[in-house]
C-alpha cells in the first residue's frame, strides 16, 4: 500500500541533488545563525525598531530627543538603546553629559529599508 503524503511532502525523494548541495555548501555555521537570529530578535520588539526608524530619519539623537520622538520613557528608551549598542546595531558619541545615537552602518540603514519596502509590497494575486 502507497504511503499517503501531505501537500507539502514529496512524492519522490531527492529532486534536485544539486540544488540540496549548493545549500548544504553555502549555508550558515550554527554561530552565524544564532547572529542573524539575534539581530532579528532586536527587531522583533517594536519599541526598539521604532527607535531604529526614528535613527533612521534623524541620523542622530540623545536619549531625551529619542523619547520625545517616539513618545516611549526615557528609561525604556536607555534600555533599549543599551542592547542595540551591544549588538553594534547602533553606536554612541559623547559630548559633555549627552550621547548622541546613530545607527551604527550603512548595513542597518539597508536592513530597515528593505524591510520596510518588503511588508509594504503587494504580493502578487494568484490565479484562480
Amino acid at each position: 500500500m502507497e504511503a499517503i503524503r501531505g501537500l507539502d511532502g514529496c512524492v519522490v525523494s531527492g529532486v534536485h541533488p544539486e540544488k540540496v548541495q549548493l545549500v548544504t555548501d553555502n549555508a550558515p555555521d550554527a554561530d552565524e545563525l544564532n547572529r542573524v537570529s539575534a539581530v532579528f530578535k532586536l527587531l522583533g520588539d517594536p519599541t526598539r525598531a521604532r527607535l531604529l526608524y526614528a535613527l533612521l530619519e534623524a541620523g542622530e539623537l540623545c536619549v531625551c530627543d529619542l523619547a520625545a520622538a517616539t513618545a516611549t520613557a526615557e528609561t525604556t528608551v536607555s534600555q533599549a538603546l543599551r542592547l542595540l549598542r551591544a549588538s553594534g546595531v547602533v553606536t554612541g558619541r559623547r559630548e559633555g553629559r549627552n550621547v548622541f545615537y546613530r545607527l551604527s552602518d550603512a548595513h542597518v540603514r539597508l536592513l530597515l529599508d528593505v524591510t520596510r519596502e518588503h511588508i509594504t509590497h503587494e504580493p502578487p494575486r494568484r490565479a484562480r
